[in-house]
């Protein structure tokens, strides 16, 4: 680089950073991948899958290449009350690729960053960003601790919390109802034992969605996922939540831990890590503005997390490869106004990314208004009627049908269900 002065400047070296850098390099442009850790991936959380289709458009091989864990093909949802639980599961035994791999996030991300360099894109780790450089209404570059660097266009894919966003006058202050506190400790365990427990051979792996239980009354989902001889096990908290209960995330996260249907899948494991992190949850109705003049805003930093079907790695791979897009077409015009970058608000709406958060741009408030309906009466009725189901004593079986019906109806679970699903249908049809 010359006089500090490069082309394109990507702030942030996590999913949708690395997207950005590739797509720029691969095309033949200079950019600079600043992260803030010593390494990518040190101060990054999530669940712990990434998604076939959107990562094979940015790493064709990455299946035989990258760093990854197990294939994806078991899908759970766990219910539990108070002491017991009933677990939903769908296995896939086609031969077709997986739809999602785990991944540990320090290795994922830091192979994405050598695909980016071996492209030819530079990367300063180490490097805290301090705030844009602005003039008249444009941004021209950054501030580091160390020194001043000079761009083009700058994209910002500095997570949820960006307070080069803010500065940029793309987003406002983050509402607490918008986003959740993640916690998650990962527990070594041998692999014979993962695929004991879950039922798997050596290459294949489980995904698990937890309600209820002590996560029951509050807008708040335990996450699971298997690696190859690590257990990612995680819950997150609405921030709303958190504040209006008085509760602290990691108690939470014990009395969780805790539940008998819990404690034996980690039983006899070694916690080896431990990490905390905010996710964005408002969705469609949180989004900032994505761009203005010489700037961008991708990833979570633009809240492109898609809360109804836990995706957030593919939407930030893939709003940081249309941020880059539309910079080389920019760099190519060398127009960087935000009229010339509006390509990437129009290439965003035309993908899956805005379809699908606007699709369920109400689904937060909705679920939140019938929490206790989907996290405690689903839940304790699911548990009831498998325990009636199975269970012999000395009363007459019309007798316990009658006693568990009566229930039902005296819950009103009948009528909550129907709004529920016509709901569900509607958002599904929707365009």
């Amino acid at each position: 680089m010359e006089n500090n002065k490069i082309q394109v400047i990507v702030i942030g070296a996590g999913p949708s950073g690395c997207a950005s850098a590739i797509t720029l390099a691969r095309a033949g442009k200079k950019v600079l991948l600043i992260e803030r850790g010593d390494n990518a991936g040190d101060k990054n959380m999530f669940g712990g899958a990434i998604f076939t289709q959107q990562t094979k458009e940015l790493y064709p091989n990455f299946i035989e290449e990258a760093p990854i864990e197990r294939a994806i093909i078991q899908h759970q949802i766990i219910m539990l009350n108070d002491n017991d639980s009933i677990k939903f599961s769908y296995k896939t035994n086609s031969n077709e690729i997986p739809n999602s791999y785990s991944v540990i996030r320090s290795k994922w991300d830091n192979w994405c960053v050598e695909q980016a360099i071996k492209a030819g894109a530079y990367f300063a780790p180490k490097t805290l960003v301090k705030e844009l450089i602005i003039e008249n209404g444009k941004v021209i570059g950054i501030k580091t601790e160390q020194e001043n660097y000079y761009s083009d266009i700058v994209i910002i894919a500095d997570g949820v919390n960006s307070l080069l966003a803010k500065q940029a006058g793309l987003r406002n202050e983050i509402k607490d109802s918008d986003v959740t506190v993640n916690i998650k400790e990962v527990f070594k365990l041998p692999k014979e034992k993962i695929e004991d427990r879950f039922l798997l051979d050596s290459a294949n792996g489980a995904g698990a969605k937890i309600l209820g239980g002590p996560l029951k009354n509050m807008f708040s989902m335990g996450f699971l996922y298997t690696n190859k001889e690590t257990i990612s096990l995680g819950i997150g908290i609405s921030l709303d939540d958190l504040k209006k209960l008085k509760m602290k995330p990691y108690d939470l996260f014990e009395k969780f831990k805790s539940h008998p249907s819990i404690a034996s899948i980690i039983k006899d494991a070694k916690i080896i890590e431990y990490s905390s992190h905010m996710i964005p949850e408002g969705g469609y109705n949180s989004m900032p503005k994505l761009y203005k003049d010489g700037v961008m805003v991708v990833g979570d930093a633009a809240m492109l997390v898609n809360n109804v079907h836990f995706e957030g790695t593919n939407l930030a791979m893939l709003s940081g490869k249309l941020a880059a897009e539309t910079a080389v077409v920019a760099i190519n015009k060398q127009d960087f106004s935000s009229k010339n970058l509006s390509l990437y608000g129009k290439k965003l709406k035309e993908s899956i990314v805005i379809k699908d958060l606007k699709t369920h741009k109400n689904s937060v408030d909705f679920v939140k208004k019938h929490i206790n309906t989907i996290t405690e009466l689903y839940p304790d009725l699911a548990c009831e009627f498998f325990r009636v189901l199975h269970n012999a004593s000395n009363e007459p079986k019309n007798e316990v049908y009658r006693k568990f019906l009566f229930r039902i109806l005296k819950s009103g679970v009948i009528f909550k269900s129907i709004p529920l699903g016509i709901f569900a249908m509607e958002k599904c049809i929707k365009r």
